[in-house]
């Protein structure tokens, strides 16, 4: 298992993942996720390759994209409400449907934990949805905390 910076021959990869997450999201909440589809494209995951405010790691064995984290990094400098800081967001995080229960998800956490402390961030957010409660309780294992909660209210159509 290697865990580095995703590149450009990953893509397709990444996209089966992305796949995978949009179907997760889709099931818990076919309201809102459409079925089949994919927060990303091809083309976006190669622009997000070559900024450094975009960073994505993936986990490989041999040549197959097995996990993913996609990170933002969030830089507040002078803003009238928040504090100066550096903060990377974890956009998206899969493994591979096929692999889970192996600390693949764990490592990619770890990896982006270290990457945080390298470009001195002073914390590490993302968002779950709740009806992913697989996700939830990853995270909430890791150690992470609720920030903040989305309230809904769903109305009659």
């Amino acid at each position: 298992m290697e865990i580095r910076f995703a590149e450009a021959k990953d893509v397709t990869g990444i996209l089966a993942l992305l796949r995978q997450v949009g179907q997760v999201h889709h099931q818990g909440r076919p309201d809102i996720f459409r079925k089949g589809a994919q927060k990303y494209g091809a083309s976006q995951v190669l622009a997000m390759l070559n900024s450094s405010k975009t960073p994505i790691f993936v986990v490989v064995e041999g040549e197959k994209v097995v996990g993913y984290g996609f990170c933002q990094v969030k830089i507040y400098e002078n803003d009238p409400v928040i504090a100066d800081h550096t903060e990377i967001y974890i956009d998206d995080l899969c493994v591979d449907e096929n692999c889970r229960g192996q600390g693949i998800g764990q490592a990619i956490y770890k990896e982006i934990l270290r990457y945080a402390k390298m470009r001195k961030a002073s914390q590490v957010t993302l968002n779950v949805w709740c009806c992913n409660e697989n996700a939830m309780k990853f995270y909430e294992k890791l150690g992470l905390k609720p920030q903040k909660i989305g309230m809904e209210i769903q109305l009659d159509k």
